[in-house]
């Protein structure tokens, strides 16, 4: 998801609250206002303002039509400006909102109120910090993986809709804005280092390497002119948008590219070479930050770093019988599972025909999972899923997969996408529990529901915790594994422990790196000798913990508090406790921080 973007046109901006929320207030019989309702119009005015001043959202949900369809010719506003008015709006916010309080709402509201608190504390927490991207715990507004350079030509290709020649329009106003973001970005990267806050140097070779790359091609071919020729062309729209395309790319585009090229380089000669928070003003505050923001928990770094530890040890003990099973005995459980994972029929070739056939084989993982479903859930989500590769511009610093939500209407299907740099660092044994994790029964399933669930909120449908997303997808990965996948398959069951194996290392480095001050490499040995994960693939996974502390810890956290409610329900429930029950209890209320959905499973489980 893009940062936060500008504020709607003055003509726009007095659009009521109604508008967007779609749903008349609560009124109590006497004609006043419910304590229920009142919050509920707080808080559906907060999420209007957010969608006026973040077109990008807008389109994603789907909501950039009717009165708020002006949006779709914008981008929005990055520039420091902006992102210090975010700041003092999550401070003011949350201090409006303890000031309304929970006393008086029903179980309904307080859990609308929850909800928002922890929002809300979260982002005041992240205020004092006055660098970064603003929004998420992620020092930098540019890195490998965030900065406009990374998000607007996907999201243009992708979520951008053309179907006439308005939107057609509304791409070039957009290309417009990419080139005047891309400057206030660079112009926020001065800022920062203003502050003493730059990335490290291998962060910033990677980021240069991936600004090249997009600067360096021709503008006919890159995505942001394709993209339009081939989607004007097949909605029949006539015009010369191709060539108004090339010209900004060639033109204000490439000249924004290049001043940040250079802003990026100015700073090179003077970065270290430290890859954690350490390096940070404040470095034990900005990691707390990000634990709690992430994992939604209270958390310590030091309690993130010994759980993952335990779960290291753990899991590796699962897999060594089955390892053994197999007549490798000789090794650490690491050395072994690096040896299977190289074996040459568990590999596609790292080929074009390779990449199509991976792809396909990702597709029958699906068609394969689709009828088991009913066994576990009494609702399954309409919304339709495609499987796409990881664009190749972007593909030396994007995570190895990761899933893109459709609209609130479902009228765009999600994308589950799959970084295919290099084939061999997806062994066949891994890619179920990838597909089931990123697609169904994980991301596209849990958040496809939520947003179809139109008795809530649009705030309550729309929003996410990555604790709660992360850890579902990491649960879902295990309820396959019940569903009868790996039945037949015990190289499958094998690649499913080291899923599981591969999160809770993450638990390990991530706090070893921004807790305990370990370098990139100390990061990235341990992930290869405990995970078996291949070298380059553990390099990008480090470095993006190095530019998003706290991320990798939701995984596990979240899986870990998902299970546990289950097994605590069954033990009290007895033969009551249901399965798809408890997955409604889980789902149906849309995303939650743990602590919340802790206190909402608990009380189903002992009515």
């Amino acid at each position: 998801m893009l940062d936060r973007r500008a504020f709607l046109a003055s003509s726009s901006a007095a659009i009521a609250v109604a508008a967007v929320g779609g749903f008349a207030p609560l009124v109590a019989h006497d004609g006043a206002e419910t304590r229920d309702a009142a919050l509920d119009r707080l808080l559906t005015g907060w999420f209007n303002e957010d969608i006026r001043e973040n077109p990008t959202y807008a389109t994603a949900l789907g909501l950039d039509t009717g009165a708020l369809a002006p949006l779709r010719g914008q981008l929005g506003d990055s520039s420091q400006a902006r992102a210090d008015s975010d700041r003092a709006k999550a401070v003011r916010r949350h201090r409006e909102l303890r000031q309304f309080g929970r006393e008086g709402l029903s179980g309904a509201g307080q859990i609308n109120y929850d909800i928002a608190e922890f929002r809300g504390a979260a982002a005041e927490m992240g205020a004092a910090f006055h660098f970064g991207g603003g929004g998420r715990p992620s020092p930098y507004v540019v890195s490998q993986l965030g900065g406009a350079y990374y998000q607007v030509p996907d999201f243009l290709d992708t979520q951008h809709p053309i179907h006439d020649a308005q939107d057609c329009d509304h791409y070039l106003s957009r290309l417009e804005d990419f080139a005047r973001n891309l400057d206030q970005e660079t112009e926020r990267v001065r800022h920062d280092a203003g502050l003493g806050v730059t990335p490290p140097d291998f962060i910033l070779d990677k980021t240069i390497g991936n600004l090249r790359q997009l600067r360096g091609q021709p503008a006919g071919e890159t995505t942001l002119v394709r993209s339009i020729a081939r989607r004007a062309a097949a909605a029949n729209v006539q015009g010369d948008y191709e060539a108004r395309a090339a010209a900004l790319v060639s033109g204000p585009i490439a000249q924004a590219l290049d001043r940040q090229i250079a802003a990026l380089q100015a700073l090179r000669p003077n970065a270290t070479h430290e890859a954690g928070c350490g390096r940070l003003p404040d470095p034990e505050a900005y990691y707390a930050w990000g634990i709690r923001a992430n994992t939604t928990t209270e958390m310590t770094g030091e309690e993130i770093h010994q759980m993952g530890l335990q779960q290291v040890a753990e899991i590796q003990g699962e897999l060594d019988p089955l390892l053994r099973a197999r007549g490798m005995t000789q090794g650490t459980v690491g050395a072994r599972m690096n040896a299977l994972a190289q074996e040459a029929d568990n590999l596609y070739p790292n080929t074009d025909e390779g990449r199509a056939a991976l792809l396909a084989s990702l597709n029958d993982i699906l068609a394969d999972i689709r009828p088991r479903l009913p066994r576990a859930f009494n609702h399954i989500p309409r919304a339709n899923l495609e499987i796409h590769r990881v664009p190749p511009a972007i593909q030396d610093g994007a995570p190895g997969g990761y899933y893109q939500g459709g609209p609130l209407d479902g009228s765009r299907p999600g994308i589950y996408y799959i970084n295919l740099k290099d084939t061999h660092e997806w062994p066949k044994m891994g890619l179920k529990t990838l597909t089931y994790h990123e697609g169904i029964p994980g991301h596209h399933f849990q958040i496809s529901l939520s947003r179809e669930q139109g008795a809530l909120p649009l705030y309550r449908r729309a929003g996410g915790f990555s604790a709660y997303a992360e850890g579902w997808g990491l649960y879902a990965e295990h309820l396959a594994g019940e569903l009868g996948v790996y039945d037949d398959d015990p190289l499958g069951r094998i690649g499913y422990l080291q899923s599981y194996l591969f999160r809770a290392t993450r638990l390990v480095v991530d706090s070893g790196l921004h807790h305990k001050g370990w370098s990139r490499e100390q990061a990235i040995r341990y992930m290869i000798d405990n995970a078996a994960e291949p070298e380059g693939f553990a390099v990008r996974e480090i470095e993006r913990y190095c530019v998003w502390p706290g991320q990798a810890c939701s995984y596990k956290v979240g899986q870990t508090v998902i299970m546990d409610l289950r097994n605590e329900a069954q033990q009290r429930m007895g033969q009551r406790f249901d399965l798809k029950a408890f997955h409604d209890i889980v789902l149906l209320n849309g995303a939650l921080p743990l602590t919340v959905l802790q206190q909402h499973v608990r009380a189903w489980s002992s009515a």
